[in-house]
């Protein structure tokens, strides 16, 4: 008689015949389901593992409501979708009849809204900010451990990438980072744009080097204008899985052969002013020490600085 921790247990003969998971099984393979297409969300939180225990607990709670009103709010019906947990996040395969449009430019810009409301009366650390990629494809939804298919390792390479992480730490005030796939922008973004507006996507290249990943997407951050953003880190590998870095940003290097201007300035050996590799005589340079005052006219002479 076996024992499940210290309590025995008595022995149960299983009857086959009533087990239809068994009895519809035959050779290796051929209980596999056919493929579906299906639209895939996956959303992933930012800073998770840098919460406390308790902090994770709710941060848990709270996404899954956030996410369950904003769905509510637009039509959508949460408990049908077929979803893959994880701490962080999750990865959902959205039913056949749920609108792509109704997806993209509703449902995203709904969560955007109470995520910045939810985040307005918090500290940083304790607030939900969220990357999310959207992508379609086939799908196996009958898998033993998750769902198979190159759509899921694809949507999940979206979400993931470095672009999408640094756009979010970049926008501090959003609740969202959207990437979408190519074919999601072209078909859904442009044609049904509803809520959002498809001039203020950015086309990035997602790489994953070590995994021999890259793709083309588009990157929105909701409510933000991210096509002005300068990407200061573009020439990072893509395939890091580190978390933003939150120091202030450096000054940017000179490039090669360019002499550096010093800001400060000085009278000059002729009583004019000098300023970094600018020398100015005339009306507007008074005496030795004094400012350059006003617009330079034609009674200044610019020519570079022979005591430099």
């Amino acid at each position: 008689m076996p024992y499940f921790y210290g309590v025995s247990a008595p022995v149960r003969q299983l009857d086959v015949r009533w087990c239809p998971a068994i009895e519809d099984r035959g050779e290796e393979g051929d209980d596999m389901q056919h493929p579906e297409r299906r639209l895939l969300v996956c959303v992933d939180m930012e800073r998770y593992s840098r919460r406390g225990n308790i902090q994770q607990y709710q941060a848990q709670q709270d996404f899954h409501r956030l996410l369950r009103e904003a769905a509510d709010e637009v039509g959508m019906d949460r408990v049908g979708w077929t979803t893959q947990q994880a701490g962080d996040g999750e990865l959902a395969v959205l039913p056949r009849d749920v609108p792509e449009a109704r997806v993209i430019g509703r449902f995203l810009p709904e969560l955007n809204r109470r995520l910045r409301q939810y985040n307005a009366s918090r500290l940083p650390e304790a607030r939900i900010r969220l990357r999310v990629a959207v992508h379609q494809g086939m799908v196996h939804l009958d898998g033993a451990n998750g769902f198979p298919g190159q759509a899921v390792v694809m949507v999940s390479r979206l979400c993931d990438a470095a672009p999408v992480r640094r756009a979010l730490a970049a926008f501090p005030d959003t609740g969202v980072a959207l990437v979408v796939s190519a074919d999601i922008y072209r078909d859904v973004v442009t044609e049904y744009p509803e809520e959002i507006r498809p001039d203020r996507f950015r086309k990035i290249e997602v790489v994953h080097a070590d995994k021999g990943f890259r793709e083309p997407a588009w990157l929105c951050v909701l409510d933000e204008d991210a096509t002005f953003w300068r990407d200061d880190s573009r020439s990072e590998p893509d395939d890091s899985r580190s978390e933003p870095d939150d120091s202030p940003p450096q000054a940017p290097t000179e490039p090669a052969g360019r002499r550096r201007i010093d800001p400060g300035g000085g009278p000059t050996a002729n009583g004019g002013i000098r300023t970094g590799d600018i020398r100015v005589d005339g009306q507007n340079a008074i005496g030795p020490g004094a400012m350059a005052i006003g617009s330079i006219g034609r009674d200044a002479v610019l020519r570079p600085d022979p005591d430099r």
